[in-house]
């Protein structure tokens, strides 16, 4: 054993994750906007797209980080100004939309959105990140069943396993949006009978989970001990079972989201009381932070920092 033990990494939000390329192009666009910089940001944006290829989970974290991270920057109009043709560009343009849509409950313009996201299709019929985003102005405008279950197949024929996407369907079909808590487990069967365990939507069954119990626990003040009873019991129990005997493994668990599911473990543990267990996990996430699910139980990084103390004494 090393003499002054292993270091730990100071807890930080990281919506990059573990993207490093990523987390350097997001510095890049934080710089004061001129002529000279946003030519630059234009290129770095673009290399770090193109090198994403056709891997379509590392392109769509890349694209939906950016958009939230730069929703309010002039950079969303200023690439898709120089360059018309690109498709990249329109994307950005329309998640951007999206973000500051989904903070205010409503479009600016949604025909606008709309109308960028079949452009985007257009110039890249392969890319399911399109499809993505109109997925989610369709959610949000609270448009019927049909039509969104319309688009969400367009997802599927490109991308069969895209998380994004799957997140989206998961709030439109819950209770508190389209549809209702037997939907939501349905779509969650239908999707589990065919998912590969270390599937990008791996996680799919315990946000849903945690969601769940958190709703419950709102609306019936469910004191700390019966928290820990709904996280031994059925259905809570083999959801939080099966994913911390698989993602537990390093490696096992491989898409660019992975260190999310893995904070998503980590709390969820904790709320079971499972803190030991949780410590595995935590090793694994090296001190990069989520806001959610954290933020649920207060601070993120102060909640984390607490529980990872706790787990790894």
């Amino acid at each position: 054993m090393p003499i002054f033990g292993t270091r730990r990494r100071k807890p930080r939000l990281a919506p990059e994750l573990d993207d490093s390329q990523l987390g350097r192009v997001l510095k890049a666009l934080e710089g004061s906007p001129s002529p000279g910089l946003a030519d630059l940001q234009i290129a770095q944006v673009e290399q770090l797209l193109a090198e994403a290829g056709t891997d379509w989970d590392r392109r769509s974290h890349r694209m939906r980080v950016l958009a939230h991270c730069a929703a309010d920057s002039n950079f969303v109009r200023t690439w898709p100004a120089r360059r018309p043709g690109s498709g990249d560009a329109l994307l950005l343009q329309a998640w951007a939309d999206l973000v500051r849509g989904a903070r205010k409950g409503d479009l600016d313009d949604a025909q606008a959105t709309v109308d960028t996201c079949y452009d985007a299709a257009d110039l890249q019929p392969a890319d399911p990140t399109p499809w993505v985003v109109l997925l989610g102005v369709l959610r949000l405008l609270r448009r019927p069943s049909q039509e969104v279950f319309q688009i969400w197949q367009e997802v599927l024929a490109r991308d069969t396993w895209n998380r994004e996407a799957h997140l989206q369907m998961l709030g439109y079909l819950s209770p508190d949006e389209c549809g209702s808590h037997m939907q939501v487990l349905e779509f969650i069967d239908a999707s589990r009978s065919r998912m590969p365990a270390n599937a990008p939507t791996a996680g799919i069954e315990l946000i849903a989970t945690v969601r769940r119990h958190h709703t419950g626990a709102a609306e019936d003040d469910l004191s700390t001990l019966m928290a820990r009873r709904h996280w031994a019991s059925a259905p809570a129990a083999p959801v939080l079972d099966r994913a911390y005997a698989n993602w537990k493994s390093p490696g096992f668990l491989h898409h660019a989201a992975t260190k999310a599911d893995l904070n998503l473990l980590a709390f969820a543990l904790v709320q079971a009381n499972r803190i030991r267990d949780a410590g595995e996990v935590f090793q694994l996430i090296d001190g990069t932070v989520t806001e959610w699910p954290w933020r649920l139980s207060g601070d993120p990084v102060q909640q984390y920092a607490y529980w990872r103390d706790r787990a790894q004494r």
